[in-house]
């Protein structure tokens, strides 16, 4: 079984982005691997929101990579490199994590996250924490969320001040 991976940076404070849903707070350190990191997924979901502020609203489709946007609102026929999921939710991320490939990364947002952790979908929760208080924004974990244990798998500290740390979920 694949796995799913909520792979994201957040301020110390909590917030994946910004109180304008900017992210130029993110520092890319120079010693993550990122080719290393995107070799291990071929699909990205998304939630509307971060699908709009990554890809301006445009075609976001990447080589080698299904993507997944999980939106009420947008039209599949204005997006035809990546596919538009507006009902079912659940139900098609079970699908994809029961089906045969490399890791989900689920890059955003916390409404998605909070949905799918609540239905027990997601299997590791990987923070990267930036060394900025951002003082308000997205939170990483929206509210109302219900309480979930997480065991600590892993964890880097880097020269930047960016802390890597990586759970399963219990």
């Amino acid at each position: 079984m694949r796995r799913i991976r909520y792979a994201v940076a957040a301020s110390l404070d909590g917030y994946i982005a910004g109180p304008n849903g900017e992210a130029d707070w993110i520092i890319m350190d120079p010693d993550i691997d990122f080719h290393a990191l995107f070799e291990q997924f071929d699909t990205f979901l998304l939630g509307r929101g971060t699908f709009e502020a990554t890809a301006g609203g445009g075609n976001s489709e990447m080589p080698g990579m299904k993507t997944y946007i999980f939106s009420r609102t947008l039209r599949q026929q204005d997006y035809p490199g990546v596919t538009i999921i507006a009902e079912e939710v659940e139900k098609t991320v079970a699908a994809l994590r029961a089906g045969q490939g490399k890791d989900i990364w689920l890059f955003g947002g916390g409404l998605l996250f909070r949905s799918l952790l609540d239905a027990g979908l997601v299997d590791t929760v990987e923070v990267a924490i930036m060394p900025v208080l951002l003082g308000g924004g997205i939170p990483l974990f929206p509210p109302p969320a219900k309480q979930t244990k997480l065991e600590l798998t892993s964890h880097k500290v880097y020269k930047t001040g960016i802390v890597g740390l990586e759970y399963a979920v219990k």
